[in-house]
């Protein structure tokens, strides 16, 4: 399978939450007016875009109706269309890779798929035919070491580690000195995410920080946040308090494939300036892909033209 077409397998759920109810509203109003706009409102919020986002999004497809003298339901779709592309493609949303060893420091609560993910991007980066070395900096739970290692094992990455309790920031120090000493080109770093606790998270990654910046001040530093899709606005909520503890560059957005909630990647994006950098497609090594706006939004609205049967 192709990665588009895994993409929109993935997003089926979402597409039917968001895309077709969007056609049955279309069908429904005969005229593009207040009624017609405050069902499409209703639509997105319900798709876990988010009131204040979905707001947003029809006050800028009222303008455009009105600017560009839109009387047609499906060209007012594909208008809609590029107004969720716009939001999505602002900014930067690839991985910003240099120096040697690249830094990639992953945070996130328990259970959003964290560990996975590492394992996933470790393997990704291995076929790109890159050296990678992962952190166990994640010491607060016995379990996040050893389940770090079976995945690690798996995307066959050196794993540099400690035990349960040790300090964090210690663990990364010696991790950045295996990686210099062995050419990594790649280091992956887990960390503890406790939110419970945020004055702790924010000193402990205040202390990585300062390694990471002394002893590889030529590098760059993605601090990527792990958020789980199901949980639809909860994760927007983590999004939100996990940017008020750490400088966010970028979101992994895990189990795309099981849930309806894709929308949250909209107000992510829109409220907190967060790009989405990987989507988890699935539970295995390959399920994977770095973000693509464009696909994103295609596989939950179709360009008209490109309409499929399936």
């Amino acid at each position: 399978m192709g990665l588009f077409s895994k993409l929109k397998d993935s997003l089926n759920k979402t597409k039917e939450a968001i895309s077709e109810r969007i056609e049955d509203a279309l069908s429904m109003f005969k005229s593009i007016d207040d009624d017609l706009f405050e069902e499409l409102e209703e639509i997105l919020i319900m798709a876990d875009i988010g009131v204040e986002t979905s707001v947003e999004i029809i006050e800028r497809l009222k303008k455009a109706a009105k600017e560009k003298h839109i009387t047609d339901g499906g060209v007012l779709k594909e208008e809609l269309r590029c107004i969720l592309e716009t939001i999505l493609s602002e900014g930067e949303n690839s991985l910003v890779l240099k120096g040697k060893p690249a830094v990639i420091m992953v945070i996130g609560v328990n259970g959003v798929g964290k560990t996975t993910s590492i394992g996933k991007m470790a393997h990704m980066y291995k076929e790109m035919g890159k050296k990678v070395i992962i952190a166990a900096a994640d010491t607060f739970r016995a379990a996040a070491i050893e389940q770090l290692e079976v995945w690690a094992d798996r995307a066959d990455a050196e794993i540099i580690k400690q035990h349960e309790g040790s300090d964090p920031a210690a663990v990364i120090y010696d991790a950045i000195g295996a990686a210099k000493n062995r050419g990594a080109d790649i280091l992956l770093c887990d960390t503890a995410g406790r939110l419970h606790n945020k004055k702790n998270l924010m000193e402990e990654l205040k202390k990585i920080y300062r390694i990471l910046d002394k002893e590889l001040p030529d590098s760059s530093k993605e601090v990527l946040l792990v958020l789980d899709a199901t949980t639809g606005q909860n994760a927007v909520s983590q999004a939100k308090q996990f940017k008020e503890a750490a400088d966010i560059t970028g979101i992994v957005l895990t189990k795309l494939d099981g849930t309806a909630k894709g929308g949250i990647v909209f107000a992510i994006k829109n409220e907190y300036d967060i790009p989405v950098k990987f989507v988890g497609l699935g539970e295995g090594i390959d399920d994977m892909e770095e973000f693509n706006p464009v696909e994103f939004v295609n596989a939950i609205i179709e360009p008209e033209g490109e309409k499929t049967n399936d």
